[in-house]
């Protein structure tokens, strides 16, 4: 009886380990409005490479000489790879344009749909199938 309290305990641990990331993965309509479409040029500062998502973080410099910092929500980091990202895509420094949508909590969070990079490419930059505007 005790052996089988056990093997119970350890099934269901492993099965929430493994949906624990599932659980953290989030759809557009959730946190991004979809009516709020934004679109910034400014200056890289930061990039983070993680899961479920990467962030890049973008300086945008208002016509005052204001300078804002807003936190970019890219896609998945395999389904970027898919589409020839890499952790060096966006580079500190680098001057991009964002096209996204605005976070419903007012916040300059911005779910990136679109990135001009540089070198003038344009780049898919969200995540394929989380039912934002422009998903593939």
């Amino acid at each position: 009886m005790r052996r089988s309290v056990l093997a119970f305990i350890a099934v269901g641990f492993g099965f929430l380990c493994a949906v624990a990331p599932a659980l953290a993965h989030h759809s557009f309509a959730a946190e991004y409005d979809s009516k709020k479409p934004i679109k910034i040029i400014g200056t890289v500062t930061k990039m983070e490479w993680l899961n479920p998502h990467i962030y890049y973080y973008v300086d945008v410099k208002d016509a005052n000489g204001k300078v804002t910092n807003y936190a970019v929500e890219g896609g998945t980091p395999n389904g970027l790879r898919r589409q020839g990202w890499g952790k060096d895509s966006l580079k500190v420094g680098e001057t991009v344009t964002v096209e996204g949508f605005m976070a419903k909590d007012g916040s300059n969070h911005i779910n990136g749909r679109s990135v001009t990079l540089p070198d003038g490419r344009r780049v898919f930059g969200g995540t394929n199938d989380d039912g934002g505007p422009g998903a593939r």
